[in-house]
């Protein structure tokens, strides 16, 4: 105070003088940045820096600092000395500048990856196996190396930001205890190939309902099994099984085909023999009805005239029987001589000559009938008039 000059001036009972302080400050301000004389004497008063414009740039700079933009599917968590205040929603917002307040922009809608058991090389060149994490039991006590990824986003910001330290990680540990959960009541066949849906829907919805628990704010969008084997060690053996698995599926497929090839045919055959046999019996039915009336109408003119019926009966059993063959033997009474007649080369000459004119058949016949001698004729004729007589 002492190299104040003005010290010794100033009133004691009265104010400080406002304008003397900042012009004060403002030789001080011009002195760090070289702007007194060249002698130490201060530069007049109309090349001062103003004070109260140079503060008012920094409050608006200050105060622009504050605003900020929410894209459309985020969320902005508003934090006033490390407290949350608000969550803005998508558009241009403002907020009191830092430290007052701080902004974290959180994106809701994007869809984040994780691996399990497995993790992909840079530039998809290959990936990585994490046995720690694939492998697992079933409940038929076999291990089995199962790779899946989840897919997940955000449906609560606060719950995520307040409530879950590290997102990540948290849902990796679930779905791995999910995915062992369900394995472990599963079998194996039923893991590696017609249950790998289920598994995966099972596994979503029981890491939800755990996330949901613990209030983490995730949403699980899908889980993909990657893929399901069993251990390289057992691989061999395991493939020897499966091929003997499909050739016993193979042989049960083709015996199928030749039962269903072979049974309708066999029930065709015995369909067909049944009807046959049905009909083989209408028909011995209708003869035997038919015989058995013949027989009664036979018997009831037997007993009319036996003499007559007798004849008759016997001849239409000559007519019957000599009209299917092809000889005509004659019984002479009195004499041993038998007179033969070729009927059957008559008919199969007649036959070859049906295209031929009648007077060519006229040509044929008496070459081919035998010399025919007078007695035997004249014993012929006595025959007939016997026959007439005896009827």
């Amino acid at each position: 105070m002492a190299n104040d000059p003005g010290w010794g001036n100033r009133n004691n009972d009265g104010p400080p003088d406002l304008d003397e302080v900042f012009r004060q400050f403002s030789r001080k301000l011009n002195g760090l940045f070289g702007k007194g004389s060249s002698n130490g004497s201060p530069e007049p008063e109309s090349r001062t820096i103003p004070i109260l414009p140079v503060v008012g740039l920094v409050a608006v700079i200050w105060f622009a600092t504050g605003f900020y933009i929410v894209d459309q599917g985020s969320r902005g968590v508003v934090l006033r000395f490390g407290k949350h205040v608000e969550t803005t929603m998508p558009g241009p917002r403002w907020h009191l500048p830092y430290p007052v307040e701080s902004v974290t922009v959180v994106n809701m809608e994007q869809v984040r990856t994780l691996e399990v058991g497995y993790r992909s090389a840079e530039g998809g060149s290959g990936r990585g196996r994490e046995l720690r994490e694939s492998l697992m039991l079933t409940d038929d006590e076999n291990i089995i190396d199962l790779q899946f990824a989840v897919q997940y986003n955000l449906k609560s910001v606060e719950d995520t930001l307040f409530n879950n330290r590290f997102a990540e990680e948290s849902v990796r540990g679930i779905a791995e205890t999910a995915i062992r959960e369900i394995v472990g009541k599963s079998k194996m066949d039923f893991v590696l190939y017609e249950g790998r849906e289920e598994v995966a829907v099972g596994a979503k919805q029981l890491m939800q309902e755990v996330l949901d628990r613990y209030s983490t704010g995730i949403n699980i969008v899908n889980v993909t099994m990657q893929n399901a084997q069993p251990p390289e060690q057992v691989q061999a053996a395991f493939d020897d099984a499966v091929k003997a698995g499909q050739d016993r599926e193979r042989q049960k497929n083709e015996g199928q085909a030749y039962a269903n090839d072979v049974i309708p045919r066999a029930e065709g055959t015995a369909s067909r023999l049944r009807e046959e046999a049905a009909g083989y019996q209408v028909r011995v039915e209708n003869e035997a009805q038919g015989n058995a009336s013949r027989f009664d109408q036979i018997l009831t003119q037997y007993q009319r005239a036996p003499e007559v019926t007798r004849q008759r009966l016997y001849l239409d059993a000559h007519e019957q029987i000599l009209s299917s063959v092809s000889k005509v033997i004659v019984d002479q009474k009195g004499g041993n001589s038998l007179l033969y007649l070729p009927l059957d080369k008559l008919l199969s000459a007649s036959g070859n000559n049906t295209s031929a004119a009648p007077g060519a058949v006229q040509s044929v016949v008496p070459s081919t009938l035998p010399d025919i001698d007078p007695n035997s004729q004249r014993s012929r004729d006595a025959f007939r008039s016997r026959d007439r007589e005896s009827r």
